[in-house]
């Protein structure tokens, strides 16, 4: 799209609890996007959060919207297991496609999905807005420095209570599960840190009655003999684990709050000279990832969280659930009743 065009219009695939802080508010931020329409399976959920959140027009079906002409975007935050189906059908009917993470069920989908990307010539990006804040660049530059020297291992956690009854990220049906959730941001920053894929060496987890994991631990290793491991875990006493440590061999890199580093982060440095710490500010990760996406629309920027990048990091997820014992997610097209 030109940038002299009409502004991007995006329409929200279901009335998410995420959309007003992952798209919505910063929408308002960014020059030449607007949200345009949002859809529900209950046309009154939608008028609902349409008329909350100033939308112009409101979409009884998901098919009716994809099909809506003035909509160029379809903002994808349906359950995991809906990813797949309802992103390759906004890209069939030539709309690009902004879809929350983990992109799909399984590699397999994100292959199928991948592979409609290009067959339709649509933008498809995996929304890891944790990847578009400056703190992720500034550990990418500390490492390149060789201020902690080679690095040997990585380490990431993120665990966050989530209570809720009924929540669909505990449903078995679509494609629920820590390592879906959670999991899918540790291991993203593992690779990416890495650059390089990891093999799964173990991996544990406490599963819920449902079947999901309710937590997952596991190693993984490279080819060149670097480490890492991670943990997430949807059920824990404590309120917020969000972290990560980078071991050098001469030092190592201490992050806190690597996912929502607007809110707070810290990045704390140490070698045997002494320690420093810093901040690294910026605007918000939802606010970054949209300008990113809307440019790599309108101009064809490549954007670190697509493609090949959204396919590897659902291969790993798939070898720690094979490591754990556990199925692989698989894709839902028809799923028992949700409210959206």
């Amino acid at each position: 799209m030109p940038e002299t065009s009409h502004p991007l219009r995006i329409g929200i695939l279901g009335a998410a609890r995420i959309a007003p802080m992952a798209l919505i508010a910063p929408a308002r931020r960014t020059q030449g996007v607007v949200v345009a329409a949002v859809a529900a399976r209950d046309r009154a959920r939608a008028e609902a959060f349409a008329r909350k959140h100033g939308i112009a027009r409101v979409h009884g079906s998901y098919e009716e919207l994809i099909a809506d002409p003035e909509i160029d975007v379809v903002y994808n935050p349906l359950p995991n297991g809906l990813h797949g189906l309802w992103s390759i059908r906004a890209m069939e009917a030539g709309k690009d496609v902004l879809c929350e993470k983990p992109l799909a069920a399984n590699a397999d989908e994100a292959q199928q999905m991948i592979e409609a990307a290009r067959r339709h010539e649509r933008r498809l990006v995996e929304a890891f807005h944790y990847r578009y804040h400056r703190l992720v660049a500034r550990l990418l530059e500390i490492i390149a420095s060789g201020e902690i020297g080679p690095v040997r291992h990585y380490e990431a956690e993120f665990v966050v209570p989530i209570v809720r009854g009924g929540d669909i990220r505990y449903r078995h049906d679509l494609a629920g599960g820590a390592t879906m959730d959670l999991g899918c941001y540790v291991i993203h920053l593992i690779r990416t840190l890495a650059a390089a894929e990891p093999s799964v060496v173990r991996a544990r987890a406490v599963e819920a009655p449902s079947g999901i994991d309710r937590s997952m631990s596991a190693e993984l290793a490279f080819a060149d003999g670097r480490t890492a491991r991670f943990h997430c875990s949807m059920w824990s006493p404590r309120f917020l684990r969000v972290g990560a440590r980078i071991v050098g061999e001469t030092g190592s890199i201490d992050v806190f709050n690597f996912v929502g580093p607007q809110f707070y982060n810290s990045v704390r440095v140490r070698r045997a000279d002494g320690s420093h710490r810093e901040r690294v500010r910026g605007p918000g990760t939802y606010v970054e990832q949209l300008r990113a996406f809307a440019a790599a629309v309108r101009d064809g920027t490549p954007l670190p969280t697509e493609g090949e990048d959204s396919l590897a990091n659902m291969r790993v997820i798939d070898a720690v659930y094979d490591a754990a014992g556990m199925a692989r997610r698989m894709p839902c097209e028809r799923p028992a009743p949700l409210a959206g």
